[in-house]
């Protein structure tokens, strides 16, 4: 079973710190969610408030739509994980998750069932009576997930759970997380600073900066569309040519940029005379000419990132900002020596004109 979580203008405010700033939004039944931003953001504030460890100082939440104002949080129907897992080492991986049906006076043959099921969903299936201290950093994380199903949580709310684990056990738990949550189908919220979990696992995303909730959306959303300049340097990797808007119309605009006019698609809002900036993915520069002579420009080879499936050219910008340009390892790839100048192009509908306050 799984229910809907709403935040209702929701505020927080820790003395003269506002932490949280009158963030509104509806989580979908069954959803897998991720808040994504940077340390500091507000995203775990909002899981504790959700969470019960703390009440919002104005706005609601509300699960299954009942307002959780005044219920602590052993009485909400969430569940939580920590990013330390706080699991138990004098106690078998059984009694780790068989603890708060313990603690609910479950019999002791239906927590051990209870137990043995929740070991066979995360594949852990004969490892019952094992110690915590017996297990690897992947197999701790699934008795932590686990025990948090256990109790039959409406909503599971994850914080930064995978942090601690290496990259590539982390890759392969996203994958066992996805798996678990579509099973089960418990709502998850799932707190991160990572783009690649949340681009990877999430139904959908909303990005945070600074205690405010600057875009929900598909994660193909976020990355391909983003609505501000903070979304689109913070999710991936963009080029960033700043500038002040010359012309708007028919769905682009042109900004005057230190490299020259560059076209891009635009956001809503943007006027003659904005100070904005324009965005390309590093994937969407290409070596050669522009459709019509648009977009076009020279830079120097600065150097090369070899990354295996794929090469980083990084040249030298205006101001000695850098540009990177991705290009796919094919295998007879020749890339240029530092200093070659190189023609670089790219197309409208693959940048993004967005209004930055700062140029």
């Amino acid at each position: 079973m799984s229910q809907n979580v709403e935040l209702d203008s929701v505020v927080m405010r820790f003395g003269t710190f506002t932490a949280v700033k009158g963030v509104s939004l509806e989580i979908a039944e069954g959803e897998f969610f991720s808040f994504l931003g940077p340390s500091g953001c507000g995203k775990t504030t909002i899981l504790r408030m959700i969470s019960g460890f703390i009440e919002p100082t104005e706005g609601a939440v509300r699960i299954g739509g009942q307002d959780m104002r005044g219920i602590g949080p052993n009485k909400r129907p969430t569940g939580m994980i920590f990013q330390n897992l706080a699991l138990f080492p004098l106690m078998t991986v059984a009694e780790n998750i068989a603890f708060g049906l313990e603690v609910r006076n479950v019999s002791k043959a239906d927590r051990r069932r209870r137990a043995e099921d929740l070991l066979d969903l995360v594949a852990l299936t004969g490892s019952a009576d094992k110690k915590v201290a017996e297990l690897s950093g992947g197999q701790r994380q699934r008795v932590a997930i686990a025990r948090a199903l256990a109790v039959e949580p409406e909503v599971l709310l994850l914080d930064e759970p995978l942090s601690a684990l290496d990259l590539k056990l982390r890759q392969h738990m996203r994958a066992e997380l996805r798996d678990i949550q579509r099973r089960t189908g418990v709502t998850f919220i799932y707190i991160t600073h990572d783009q690649g979990e949340a681009l990877t696992m999430s139904d959908r995303v909303g990005v945070m900066s600074d205690g405010v909730l600057q875009q929900v959306g598909a994660p193909e959303a976020i990355y391909g569309a983003p609505e501000t300049a903070f979304v689109a340097s913070f999710v991936g990797e963009n080029n960033r040519f700043d500038g002040v808007v010359s012309s708007v119309g028919e769905g682009e605009a042109v900004v005057d940029t230190a490299l020259g006019p560059l076209r891009g698609r635009v956001s809503n809002g943007i006027r003659q005379g904005d100070r904005a900036s324009i965005f390309v993915r590093p994937e969407r520069l290409a070596l050669g000419v522009g459709e019509g002579g648009e977009n076009r420009f020279s830079a120097p080879v600065d150097h090369r990132n070899f990354e295996g499936s794929f090469v980083h050219l990084v040249v030298q910008g205006p101001s000695g900002r850098p540009i990177t340009i991705q290009l796919p390892n094919t295998g007879d790839l020749r890339t240029p020596e530092p200093g070659q100048k190189l023609d670089l192009a790219f197309r409208p509908a693959d940048a993004m004109v967005l209004a930055t306050a700062d140029g």
